[in-house]
């Protein structure tokens, strides 16, 4: 197993500033920032690991702060009403933090696969993520989904195997299916001491040492090696002898930790424990803090733009609006690729070509916001703006470049808005327009009719839209089912050959909010006819935002 690089402490920060000691270099300040997501299945413990990272960080003193009521739900990430009365994560929600020299920002990502398309983009502005998995039944479909997106971007990903303080599958089973669903290699940094009432920490194949649950906080005794008889004292003799056996087996079986590898995409660090009893998440931290990379070079339509680049560049990965209902507002945010962000600088919105002063840019703790007087590459801030920056926007210094890979996913659930009061026609207009650009629902205009028709990828989807339409905008909707069942954006080559398309189909025909042409199909067989009859013509279930 490789050792450990001695921790950085390029500069000390306060735990909640938001900025370091003044002119700290561009590459230090850099090196010093770990940007990440935690990616999981509903219920193998994602909430749980994230309130006691943020309880390991300082961010939060007590736990139970992320589920808590009240003033106690200060630090919590699920912040919307509708989170807190069904008890899901439904969007992304942004945590800054800082431990000793490094500054984390951890994008708490929806869990429910109906709100995917979130996690989707959040993805694009992360530079590594944690998968956690349920101890008792390995890895699930959504974990599945959402780690071929991090492949796709060759995210590095740390696993921490959740729950062993129940009852759950061999180790080493879990470890192979890793390896052979996901092409992973594999590498455990620590190793089960016992597992469901008999787990009492773990051994640490790193530093040998032995972690042990202690009855008010975890308990470190290093030792000289599996074979030193000075942990008997601590490790009962039915537990010993199969610790010795499996954690020898594992160094044996198992390739060393490769930073390379694991940065590369290639490799997997594994670590055990129970984020409920605050057990194994200090480990998985650690090695956030050591392995993780800093921010990583992102790609743009002309070329790639390295993050310790002079100019300030950055992109929009996600829109959310209302944070602040008695404010109607709408924040962007921005996840910075280069250069030294400072406040009240101007930077060029590439997508318009005009140029945007940026005085009140903020950085997050869930709902909570602070000003950020600078920002380095890798952070996440937020900008307050009134409908005009949308996901997928670009913000530069000087170049007129754009940053490539975020998508907009084809609906698989299309359903006709109508109104209770018709007199709110010019509300509800807004309404859908401004929850669209937060970049999960589909907005569609009918070429004929004059309903809209809302496009979701998940049926709790519509649930929360009509929620958020009622308790937003005070506008009531009903949303009634369609006669579609899905829709593609077509294009062409030839203008002529899309405009005769549209005109023999033209009762499925809709244009999105960017006015892009979209066929609607009423079933499956329906598509799959006119993509067979037209094969100059091109349906996309993907498009790269603008």
């Amino acid at each position: 197993m490789a050792a450990v690089e001695p921790r950085s402490r390029l500069y000390q920060a306060d735990r909640r500033g938001s900025t370091p000691v003044p002119d700290v270099p561009l590459n230090e300040a850099a090196l010093n920032r770990r940007t990440f997501a935690i990616i999981s299945h509903p219920d193998a413990g994602k909430t749980t690991l994230t309130e006691k990272l943020l309880l390991r960080g300082g961010a939060i003193h007590l736990a139970g702060e992320v589920k808590a009521k009240g003033e106690r739900r200060r630090a919590r990430s699920d912040w919307m009403k509708i989170e807190q009365q069904r008890g899901i994560s439904v969007t992304t929600s942004v945590m800054h933090f800082i431990r000793g020299a490094v500054h984390y920002n951890l994008l708490d990502t929806p869990g429910h696969e109906d709100f995917s398309e979130d996690t989707y983009r959040t993805l694009t502005a992360v530079d590594s993520a944690i998968m956690v998995i349920d101890g008792a039944k390995g890895i699930e479909p959504q974990t599945r989904k959402l780690f071929e997106v991090c492949r796709m971007r060759d995210v590095p990903i740390t696993t921490f195997i959740n729950k062993m303080d129940r009852e759950t599958r061999d180790p080493f089973e879990l470890m192979d299916q890793i390896a052979d669903e996901l092409q992973l290699d594999v590498t455990p940094l620590t190793w089960p001491i016992g597992v469901g009432q008999d787990f009492m920490g773990c051994y640490d194949l790193v530093r040998d040492r032995l972690l042990l649950i202690g009855a008010d906080r975890m308990e470190s005794v290093e030792v000289d090696g599996l074979d030193d008889p000075r942990i008997a004292d601590y490790v009962p003799e039915r537990l010993l002898d199969k610790l010795r056996e499996e954690a020898e087996l594992a160094r044996e079986a198992c390739p060393d930790f490769n930073i390379d590898a694991f940065r590369q995409g290639h490799m997997t660090p594994v670590f055990f424990g129970s984020a409920l009893r605050n057990f194994g998440v200090g480990q998985v931290l650690d090695a956030l803090e050591d392995y993780a990379p800093p921010p990583r070079a992102q790609s743009t339509d002309k070329r790639t733009v390295d993050p310790l680049e002079d100019k300030v560049t950055g992109f929009v990965f996600k829109v959310q609006a209302n944070m602040d209902p008695n404010h109607r507002d709408r924040i962007a945010f921005v996840r910075l690729v280069s250069g030294r962000f400072k406040r009240g600088m101007k930077l060029k919105h590439v997508r318009s070509g005009k140029p945007m002063a940026i005085y009140n840019p903020i950085l997050f703790f869930a709902q909570d916001r602070e000003l950020a007087e600078e920002a380095f590459p890798g952070d996440i801030i937020g900008v307050p703006n009134h409908g005009t920056l949308r996901v997928g926007d670009t913000l530069s210094e000087t170049d007129e470049l754009r940053f490539t890979g975020i998508p907009d996913f084809a609906p698989e659930i299309l359903r006709r808005v109508r109104l209770d009061d018709p007199m709110k026609g010019k509300h509800l207009q807004r309404a859908l327009e401004s929850l669209a650009e937060e970049g999960v629902t589909q907005v569609f205009k009918p070429e004929l009719g004059a309903n809209w028709i809302v496009g979701v990828v998940g049926q709790l989807q519509l649930d929360v839209l009509a929620a958020r339409i009622e308790a937003e905008y005070g506008i009531k909707v009903t949303l009634e089912p369609a006669p579609f069942e899905t829709a593609r954006w077509v294009a062409a080559d030839d203008a002529k050959t899309l405009d005769t398309f549209a005109g023999s189909v033209r009762s499925a025909m809709a244009h999105d909010r960017d006015g892009n042409p979209v066929f609607m199909a009423r079933n499956m067989w329906e598509l799959n006819h006119q993509l067979q009859s037209n094969p100059d013509i091109r349906f996309t279930k993907t498009k790269e935002r603008a």
